[in-house]
């Protein structure tokens, strides 16, 4: 797939606090997905609740926010970087 040249910025939605047991997958998914877009050149910005996770180090985006995953949340953080448009890449568990 080529690269997209019309988007530089990428949000990346963690999975939040899982059941112990589960979260191994959720996570190492999510930070593959941050790690292959950076070395690509995109800016990702993350927000997961979860600070226990890999996807939270410093170094697996370029900005990171530790907030409740929940709508008005995350559409504040769209609003301060300015993330147009939208895409779904990644799946995960579903609430």
């Amino acid at each position: 797939m080529p690269k997209r040249t019309d988007i530089n910025t990428i949000l990346i939605i963690g999975a939040g606090p899982i059941v112990i047991g589960q979260a191994c997958e959720f996570d190492y998914s999510g930070a593959q997905a941050c790690k292959a877009l950076r070395e690509e050149g995109y800016k990702v910005v993350l927000v997961n609740s979860n600070p226990a996770t890999i996807m939270t180090d410093p170094n697996m985006a370029d900005v990171t926010y530790i907030e409740p995953i929940e709508w008005k949340t995350v559409e504040k953080i769209i609003e301060k970087n300015a993330l147009m448009p939208f895409y779904r890449l990644w799946a995960g568990r579903q609430r």
